[in-house]
């Protein structure tokens, strides 16, 4: 008990005192852990097995709410081509994840989760390389809103 509450506290403080581009870092790595939790509900055979079903979409519904947080927080007015990009990225994202929900495809779940394994990669480099930026050059980089 002591141990939870001293990790959820640890947890709190990471998330409050982040960086807003360690926030965006950790909202993929979110959706990454969601994803193959996922992933390790699909058999060999490509089925669920019945007790797992809710587990396996509650796991995709989590990742669709990283996801769609990640769309909210975007600035189209100032992101430009890249916030674009992204927008139809996560649209293209959540789509996909419906449809997973119901068809439990492993293949698209894959291809997700490398997708977004890419993109926690380019976001920890953003992430580094602005650490000591002053706040107003890491918006501008980020291209999300605060």
């Amino acid at each position: 008990m002591g141990y939870q509450n001293a990790y959820n506290a640890y947890q709190k403080t990471n998330i409050s005192t982040a960086s807003q581009g360690r926030l965006v870092v950790l909202l993929y790595e979110g959706a990454i852990k969601q994803l193959t939790a996922a992933m390790n509900y699909i058999e060999l055979d490509g089925r669920i097995k019945p007790g797992n079903i809710e587990k396996f979409g509650i796991c995709i519904q989590k990742t669709q709410a990283i996801i769609t947080e990640l769309q909210v927080s975007l600035d189209m007015d100032k992101g430009g081509e890249i916030a674009k990009n992204l927008m139809s990225l996560y649209v293209f994202f959540n789509e996909e994840l419906l449809t997973i929900n119901i068809t439990h495809n492993k293949e698209k779940l894959a291809f997700i989760l490398k997708m977004l394994n890419e993109l926690v990669e380019s976001w920890r480099q953003i992430a580094s390389s602005t650490a000591n930026a002053p706040a107003t050059k890491v918006e501008n980089v980020l291209n999300i809103t605060g």
